[in-house]
């Protein structure tokens, strides 16, 4: 049955995702909407309007924002966030991509599917955009204290600090500089997320100018997934699409003005180290992404390049002397409208520019003379099939991930249908391939013979950040010097009204919500069968579409502190080293022949009941398409028992590749890494985290690197010795297939596995004495992340249910409010973990430090003075709880969740019983626990800071370390 006020225009079924793809238009407007029927009943939401900035003052970004703030049927002034305390969904957000923003949601439960979308609909065609949201959101001048002139004025919004954090990750610069120059006249130029010195230029009726012009149901995007007919959508979509008339203008982005020959440039950013610093690249700007054909064929020679290492470009960035490993930025950017292919190297010096350039077009000539062996065009033909074939979940919804896939089509007027059904289209990529000639050829024109292609230097400059800074600074003094008497009072009037609009209560019963009745009594956990006692066989059948997981689980040695601190090491090297008898290189095209992957890690989880207590294990998991379970499990049984330690540069290399990755991971997950810090004098549990994942694991991995470029041999001896002891152990095995091919699964198994049963073993937590603490550790970073903690209890502790309520009652009550919107932070909140016994509080791209460890204890004043609201509040904060616990993942991911959760005593009886006494929280229990835990005699604190602020560290007692 199709609506009356769409078209429908056809449907295409897409088996290998188990999905119909249907097209609508609305008469009216021409608004798009692509619904993707499936059987699932976790349903996603997706609207999107084509925005495309010619500036970097992140007006779409700031847009993304402010338009949550409130519309014409939900005038509250944060109906966002208000409906995430209210609802039962899976996930909930907003983004801004480079040429589009969508506003996004899933939710299994169908009442909360329509509240969210009438809550959505109305803020993206009826957005409130009061100008005090803009100076919230965006940036304005207010006093450091609002009501106070006689402190301060400063450059505030969340955006702006946002933005500020964002683009202090060297990776972020890299990529917004060298983007600058590869697409010097189209949207792609400019940083869509804004630049913060940029963000300051943009005025509130530019906002209002680019919604009115943007936010029209013509320039819509609808994209929906799951099992509500698309009929019913319609019914809610039409309410607001046929107040509008079709919008003449169609948005899109012009083609880029090609260059007649190669660009070099050479740029700075930030380091105090210069030695060995400087990142060299280069790109080539190929055809559009929207194309099928021209897309696969572009994967197809990033992957034969840089896949692994056996890819020949990759080997040669990876062993070149002319740096320290790959550039970040390898592969194929296929997100917009046309693509662009980029390699080089990172720990470098300015002057090898030209050195890394020969490197990569003689690679590119020798590919193009000699070409490759059938086994790697293989290989990549089967990651192709592979990406097409897993079902996701883990991360984003499914079905999120599909329509994620698919948009750049929609937003470029094409066909979504067309990426999404890939089969079709790697059928003709083989035919293809079968003519010699096809590689040397696509070598030849999208690389050799393309001359749009940039290469840039970026150098360390140890000042520049300080000329920033004081370029920022000089601003706001010309800005403030330069104010009349009129122009501060109404600063300090926006301020003070700004401030009032935060504390106000709005009437948030105009908005909808579910309850707690409307939440289902258990959640549903899949369960294993064991099927061999001798190889200690656990399956799990589920539907995985065609693709078999296998992981190898066994337990963890009694460690030392050295062998503990080589962990990382040796878990990322196993995967990436020769083994039964081959070099790296052969066993990288081995792993991509036959499996979606390999990787190792350890775990080690607190009983539920004594942080003292712990199961430790070590994992080996791969994934693989069915059909290659036995040569998949010859793979993994090798990779377990024979891998060779023996070629130390690569090891090196391997170990300057983390280290690399791990440096620049800090800054996007600066808030977890702060709660690290604060947890680490809590238990020994929490100090061995915090050692050997936290911040001190990047010295940790520095010492590795020095040692393997003084002493290989040792740290070779090491880890050889640490394998040999780990795999000396019993094991126990996880499968997780589909129906169809778990029994093969299974006996695959059994017929390849030589089973061993190995020592028993016994890991113990060091010894340990609890302290208070007080850390900051100095990160290059322009905002800072806090955290502070208390120790309290496990999760099988009566308390340990109301301690995790209470800290959604003091996010959603308190900290939202004074951390993100009148504080400037990108996010903060409270949590329990019951994993390491503590509640944290923390925040997240954080302009402030001493004032937001302020607010983490005006939480508890405030906490101690509710009454009329608390029980709202609790509600809510149970349902948040609630809706997290019972979030969907793959089907395997639940599979292997649900294995782990009881090799961890943490059964499917234990998991519903706790969610039935989260459930059960009262306000008594919540008042109870806050009373008798968050004390601030046992707080412990742990920030990461600019180096601006590590003398205001010092002062409030701080021990202060370097990154």
């Amino acid at each position: 049955m199709v609506h009356p006020d769409f078209e429908h225009k056809r449907s295409q079924q897409i088996d290998s995702l188990g999905i119909e793809v249907q097209e609508y238009t609305h008469k009216k407007t021409g608004a798009m909407h692509y619904h993707l029927k499936s059987d699932y009943d976790e349903n996603v939401f997706f609207l999107g309007f084509r925005t495309m900035p010619m500036d970097s003052t992140g007006v779409a970004h700031i847009l993304e924002h402010t338009a949550l703030c409130g519309s014409e049927k939900y005038p509250v002034r944060d109906p966002f966030f208000m409906m995430i305390r209210r609802s039962l969904n899976t996930f909930m957000n907003a983004f801004t991509s480079s040429d589009w923003t969508a506003y996004p949601f899933a939710s299994k439960n169908k009442k909360d599917f329509n509240n969210l979308l009438s809550v959505y609909l109305d803020a993206a065609f009826h957005s409130s955009l009061d100008p005090l949201d803009f100076a919230q959101e965006g940036h304005r001048l207010e006093h450091e204290v609002p009501n106070d002139p006689s402190t301060p004025i400063q450059f505030k919004g969340v955006v702006y600090n946002e933005m500020k954090g964002a683009m202090s990750s060297v990776t972020s610069q890299l990529w917004q500089t060298f983007s600058k120059y590869l697409y010097p006249t189209v949207t792609y130029h400019y940083n869509s997320g804004g630049d913060p010195e940029s963000i300051l230029d943009l005025q509130y009726d530019d906002l209002i100018q680019f919604y009115k012009k943007h936010y029209h149901p013509s320039n819509a995007m609808f994209m929906t997934f799951g099992d509500i007919p698309a009929s019913e959508h319609h019914e809610q979509f039409a309410k607001y699409l046929n107040e509008f008339e079709a919008l003449g203008e169609r948005f899109s982005v012009p083609n880029e003005k090609r260059y007649f020959a190669p660009v070099r440039v050479e740029e700075s950013y930030g380091s105090k180290e210069l030695e060995n610093k400087t990142h060299h690249v280069m790109g080539w700007l190929l055809g559009e992404s929207s194309d099928l054909d021209a897309q696969l064929e572009a994967h197809f020679l990033s992957a034969l390049l840089l896949e692994n290492s056996s890819s020949a470009l990759r080997r040669e960035l990876e062993t070149t002397e002319l740096g320290t490993g790959p550039s970040p930025l390898c592969g194929l950017e296929d997100r917009n409208k046309e693509m662009c292919f980029v390699c080089g190297i990172e720990g470098s010096e300015p002057e090898r520019k030209e050195d890394l350039e020969a490197l990569v077009l003689q690679t590119l000539e020798k590919v193009k003379k000699e070409g490759v062996s059938d086994k790697q065009v293989e290989a990549v033909l089967h990651q192709l099939e592979l990406s097409q074939r897993e079902i996701g979940g883990d991360g984003y919804p499914y079905g999120l991930q599909l329509i994620m896939s698919s948009i750049a089509a929609c937003t470029h007027y094409s066909d979504p249908a067309e990426l999404l059904d890939l089969d079709p289209a790697i059928d003709k990529l083989r035919l293809k391939i079968e003519d010699k000639q096809f590689l040397p050829d696509l070598i030849d024109r999208l690389l050799l013979n393309n001359p749009h292609r940039v290469t840039l230097t970026f150098k360390p400059d140890s000042k520049i950040d300080e000329r920033k800074k004081e370029a920022e600074e000089q601003r706001l003094a010309n800005i403030v010097s330069a104010l009349s008497d009129a122009e501060r009072q109404e600063i300090l009037s926006q301020g003070i009204a700004l401030q009032e609009r935060q504390k106000q209560q709005d009437d948030d019963s105009i908005l909808p919500k579910v309850s707690l009745d409307d939440v289902s009594d258990s959640l549903v956990i899949p369960t294993g069968t064991k099927k061999d006692g001798e190889h200690n066989i656990t399956l799990y059948e589920t539907g995985t579409n065609g693709m078999t997981y296998h992981q190898v689980i066994m337990p963890l040695p009694a460690l030392s502190a050295e062998e503990q601190g080589l962990m990382p090491l040796l878990m990322h090297s196993m995967t990436e080293l020769g083994c039964a008898g081959e070099d790296y290189i052969a066993t990288q095209e081995r792993q991509s022949l036959v499996s979606g992957g390999i990787s190792a890690y350890q775990s080690i989880r607190p009983s539920t009941s004594d942080i003292d207590e712990c199961k430790a294990y070590w994992v080996l998991s791969g994934k693989a398409l069915s059909r290659n379970h036995g040569a998949f499990f010859e793979l993994m049984q090798d990779t377990l028992n024979s891998v060779d330690f023996s070629d130390s540069k690569r090891i090196r290399e391997i170990a300057q590749y983390r280290l690399s990755r791990k440096e620049q991971s800090v800054t996007g997950n600066g808030h977890g890494l702060a709660m690290n810090v604060a947890a680490s004098g809590t238990s020994s549990l929490a100090r061995m985290q915090y050692e050997y994942s936290g911040l001190p694991a990047i010295l940790s991995m520095r010492d590795h690197v020095s040692r393997l470029e003084q002493d290989a041999q040792t740290v070779v001896a090491e880890l050889a010795a640490l394998y040999k002891k780990l795999t000396n152990a019993p094991q126990q095995h996880l499968v997780v297939s589909d129906e169809k091919s778990s029994d093969d699964a299974v006996l695959q198994l059994q017929k390849t596995w030589l089973h061993t049963q190995g020592d028993t073993v016994d890991f113990k937590l060091p010894l340990f004495e609890a302290s208070e603490k007080k850390t900051a550790w100095v990160v290059p970073s322009q905002t800072n992340f806090c955290a502070k903690v208390f120790p309290t209890v496990n999760s099988d502790h009566p308390d340990s249910a109301a301690l995790t309520v209470l800290g959604s009652v003091l996010r959603n009550g308190y900290l939202h409010t004074s951390i993100r919107e009148q504080g400037g932070a990108y996010g903060g909140g409270a949590s329990q973990d019951n994993n390491l016994a503590v509640f944290k509080f923390y925040s997240y791209r954080d302009p402030r430090f001493k004032g937001t460890l302020d607010d983490f204890d005006r939480a508890l004043t405030w906490f101690e003075e509710q009454t009329d609201t608390l029980p709202q509040l609790l509600e809510e904060a149970i349902l948040g709880v609630v809706s997290s616990i019972d979030k969907p993942g793959s089907p395997a991911g639940e599979a292997r969740q649900a294995f782990h959760g009881e090799l961890n005593g943490r059964t499917p009886e234990w998991r519903n019983q706790y969610r039935k006494r989260i459930m059960d929280v009262t306000l008594g229990d919540v008042h109870r626990v806050a009373k008798e835990y968050l004390s601030q005699a046992n707080a412990s604190y742990g920030v990461l800071i600019s180096r601006e602020q590590a003398e205001s560290a010092e002062k409030l007692g701080f021990e202060i370390k370097e990154l």
